[in-house]
């Protein structure tokens, strides 16, 4: 059997090293002076739990698999099949096409075609580019269609710092209003409320020891660069996760086991919140032969 995820890229710039994936075009490693700052897994394995993935042309679940195109209900496949939803997309299995690959750079892209579920084609590039101390990634998508239609991107990096376990990481995010899930579906359909006076309230930071996310997060503030910035902190040390304009919601997820490491904490940039195929929140808005870009990236001050 060959790599699950197929070749691995890797681009440098002076001591930061990151590698992406060909299958899905995931991001599986970044480090800065050998200190890794997203959590790694083997060369020869799935991604676990998502891990690294570039999730579109929607993040997170689509209840059912079932949303309404122009009248027509669409089914898209069920690829989680415990809760019965369909999941991050269309892009995490397939090879990505190579258009360009320097030292400290790489771009990929992948068509989206007309499939059960999806009825307009897409086109889809992302770049990573490594900048001093600092990883950008730049997504691009081209409606290919004769026909508008809505879409929504989003990524699943698990950071870390070092070998810092990450109960002993601090959390702080810009956001201001959460959507929790309700019980097991994982869909966050609870009440959209103000994070003020709630266990939910990151923005002047909290300790991850002993707390449990899957949860979205809006009403996000910007930082003076005009970027959102969700950051993770231990002592002197952090990372921030940044993020463009669209980039709207960001979703936490804080798994008990991966690759080896036990307890792991996703901060996921996503320009929409979960299923919103059905509810048309914060869908980017794409005619036909038109395109959108946005980036996001990773800082190590």
């Amino acid at each position: 059997m060959g790599n699950p995820t197929g070749e691995q890229f890797e681009i440098t710039r002076g001591n930061a090293r990151a590698v992406v994936t060909e299958i899905g075009a995931g991001l599986r490693a970044f480090e800065v002076n050998g200190v890794p700052y997203v959590e790694e897994f083997p060369e020869g394995e799935k991604p676990p739990k998502g891990a690294g993935q570039v999730l579109l042309p929607w993040p997170n679940r689509t209840k059912g698999g079932k949303w309404t195109f122009q009248g027509e209900e669409q089914q898209l496949e069920i690829t989680e099949e415990a809760r019965g939803n369909a999941i991050h997309g269309l892009t995490r299995r397939k090879e990505w096409e190579l258009l360009e690959h320097a030292e400290s750079s790489i771009t990929l892209a992948v068509d989206v075609e007309v499939q059960p579920g999806w009825p307009v084609p897409l086109r889809a590039t992302i770049t990573y580019e490594i900048a001093p101390r600092e990883l950008v990634i730049t997504h691009e998508i081209r409606n290919e269609g004769e026909q508008p239609i809505g879409v929504g991107v989003g990524t699943h990096p698990y950071f870390r710092i070092g070998d810092v376990p990450t109960d002993e990481l601090t959390l702080t995010l810009s956001a201001t209003r959460v959507r929790p899930y309700l019980g097991d579906e994982q869909m966050p359909y609870g009440d959209e409320q103000d994070v003020e006076d709630t266990e939910y309230d990151f923005r002047h930071g909290r300790a991850l020891a002993g707390i449990d996310l899957d949860t979205a997060f809006g009403g996000l503030d910007f930082a003076e660069d005009g970027q959102y910035h969700h950051v993770l902190s231990h002592e002197d040390k952090h990372l921030v996760v940044w993020a463009g304009r669209d980039f709207r919601w960001v979703q936490v997820f804080t798994p008990e086991d991966l690759v080896g490491r036990g307890r792991a904490v996703a901060i996921e940039p996503m320009t929409c919140p979960a299923d919103a195929l059905n509810t048309g929140t914060d869908l980017i808005d794409l005619e036909p032969a038109s395109s959108w870009t946005g980036s996001w990236g990773i800082r190590v001050p």
